[in-house]
This record gives C-alpha cells, sequence and structure tokens, in this order.
C-alpha cells in the first residue's frame, strides 16, 4: 500500500497505517486471543461493525500484517493470521499494556 506522508517521522507514518481506533484492536484478538474468523472478531467486546471489520482485515491484508485462507467449501469463509510482519507488532501492544494497567485507573486484561 503507498500513500503519501504527512512527514517522515515513524510515529506519524505508523499512525497514519495503523492509528485508528480500531486496527490494533483486530491484531491484539489474533495475536493475544487467537481469533482467526470475522464471527469471532465481531464478539470482541467494543462492538466493531461488520463494515469496519471487512475494512480493517482487507487493510490489514494490503500492509502485509495478515494472510487470509478458506477454512471451508465456501469461498467467502476465511480464515485470518498475522504474518510475521503482523507478529512484529507484539512488543507495541505489550507496551501499550503494561502502560494502560499502569496510567488509566480500573483497567484490566481481558480473560481470554
Amino acid at each position: 500500500m503507498t500513500q503519501s506522508r504527512r512527514s517522515p517521522c515513524p510515529i506519524a507514518c505508523t499512525l497514519d497505517l495503523i492509528g485508528d481506533r480500531w486496527t490494533l484492536l483486530v491484531v491484539r484478538d489474533m495475536m493475544f486471543f487467537e481469533k482467526q474468523r470475522f464471527e469471532e472478531f465481531l464478539a470482541s467486546p467494543e462492538g466493531i461493525s461488520s463494515n469496519i471489520l471487512a475494512n480493517r482485515l482487507k487493510l490489514l491484508e494490503e500492509l502485509g500484517l495478515v494472510t487470509k485462507q478458506p477454512y471451508s467449501s465456501h469461498s467467502r469463509r476465511m480464515n485470518y493470521q498475522l504474518t510475521e510482519r503482523g507478529q512484529s507488532l507484539r512488543p507495541v501492544l505489550k507496551a501499550m499494556t503494561a502502560w494502560g494497567l499502569r496510567q488509566l485507573p480500573d483497567t484490566t486484561t481481558p480473560e481470554k
């Protein structure tokens, strides 16, 4: 995916790719809760809508963070998995989790 950059700042460039309110939650669900199917992502407590979820999964695939494969004879049913590039976000999500637990009252890590 090629897009113009606001600046060469790595933080700005990263936020342009994954800085919306849903993308990292989809990655979180794959990484820490082993979700792979569309309906599993929809069941997350944050309540992502199906059109936004479809958009984010497509974006993650275009960015090379996710791959998809059919899981049944129905061609539209897909399993989504993080690529090595997607897995490389693990320290980012762990740092965000640690910061949130320290700095934001009444936060907890969800159960699987």
